[in-house]
């Protein structure tokens, strides 16, 4: 963080976020703590039911878990990510 980065506000509802980003200069603030997020507004209208080994549904977990997202939501994005490379 640079001398004149200020750090980021706690922010606790989107309502505060708008407020917050209406009025703020962003390049005042340190934002290299700041990581890439999805946001997910397509309907999910199917369920996909798997049988796997146990041993893979905790590593799958654990790497969503790393992630800070739900495991159901990693499994998504890693069928995405293949299917789209």
């Amino acid at each position: 963080m640079s001398a004149k980065s200020k750090p980021m506000p706690s922010l606790s509802s989107d309502e505060a976020a708008e407020a917050f980003v209406a009025g703020a200069d962003l390049s005042d603030y340190d934002l290299s703590d700041f990581k890439p997020m999805r946001f997910e507004v397509v309907e999910k209208e199917a369920v996909l039911n798997i049988h796997i080994p146990v041993a893979l549904l905790e590593a799958v977990k654990a790497k969503a878990a790393a992630k800070g997202i739900p495991y159901a939501r990693y499994v998504r994005m890693v069928l995405e990510a293949d299917i789209a490379g």
